[in-house]
């Protein structure tokens, strides 16, 4: 897990130092939106979802150069939902990574601009050439992204937990939820990946069944931990879900049966991965990581 570690730190700041290239500051009145996006996206997280792009990427032998701006891409859809899912129409949160969120340090109006603008500027990347010369390469990843993130994934996923709150789900019910709310992404991660990578369809399709996998452990260790760390610990407000009696894992199968179902996920996920061999070492390290992680 050291080794892991170092190495999940180590992509970590190779998204950081890009982002912060495709953010550049500016002066003027543009320059707020900008600094919101940077706010937003920069100086905190784990990268998960970059990380596994550029793993899986790796394991195709392809150019880091191309995997990281897939990377960023992902990082930036991530962060656009964070931003919105602060907002006070949302889960009205003022902290985020330990600080305030993006519409407290500026404004609702700004955060809600400073998402929209990340979100637009993951196409931008996908669509140069710099990511990939074959535009069927480049056709393929914005259309996984686009899937993932709109109403077919996490927009969906989203809506379904608003929907939630008023209504009783069970199991089947929760496990769709977080399938696309969490899970669309992260499955862009290792599948995007995959397709940066020019991975044949089967070898694309065992990333996929990963990361079904890894995003809903991902989904059932975050239950835990909004019920058992505390905001300091998160680097956000806890015990949310109790609080607005949402729909979780661990209100269904109880702290035990979350704890198991999330083991075994990581079981499963890392099955998937023996075709690979050693090459994807990475990639089980990650589903390790999700399941021990603190916040």
């Amino acid at each position: 897990m050291t080794d892991f570690k170092k190495t999940i730190t180590e992509t970590a700041g190779l998204i950081e130092d890009a982002l912060d290239e495709f953010l550049p500051t500016q002066d003027g009145p543009l320059g707020r939106v900008v600094n919101a996006m940077r706010w937003g996206a920069l100086d905190g997280g784990k990268r998960l979802r970059p990380f596994l792009v550029i793993a899986a990427a790796d394991m195709f032998d392809a150019p880091r150069a191309r995997s990281v701006r897939v990377g960023s891409a992902v990082e930036m859809i991530h962060c656009y939902s964070l931003i919105h899912d602060d907002l006070p129409a949302m889960d009205d949160s003022d902290l985020r990574r330990g600080r305030a969120s993006v519409h407290k340090k500026f404004d609702d109006a700004t955060a809600i601009l400073a998402g929209d603008a990340l979100l637009t500027q993951a196409f931008e990347i996908l669509a140069e050439e710099d990511t990939h010369p074959d535009g069927n390469v480049r056709c393929a990843l914005a259309l996984e992204l686009a899937r993932a993130s709109g109403k077919a994934g996490m927009v969906g996923g989203q809506m379904i937990d608003i929907y939630a709150e008023q209504k009783e789900f069970d199991l089947a019910g929760v496990t769709q939820l977080q399938r696309l709310k969490t899970g669309a992404l992260i499955r862009f991660g290792a599948v995007g990946g995959g397709i940066v990578g020019e991975g044949t369809d089967d070898e694309v399709a065992a990333l996929s069944a990963y990361a079904e996998d890894l995003g809903l452990a991902f989904q059932i260790v975050d239950d835990i931990l909004d019920e058992t760390q505390d905001a300091e610990t998160l680097g956000k407000p806890a015990g949310q879900d109790a609080e607005m009696d949402k729909a979780t894992f661990i209100k269904l199968l109880g702290m035990d049966g979350a704890k198991s179902k999330a083991a075994e996920l990581v079981e499963s996920c890392k099955a998937h991965l023996d075709r690979f061999g050693d090459k994807a070492e990475p990639l089980k390290g990650a589903a390790d990581f999700v399941f021990e992680r603190k916040n």
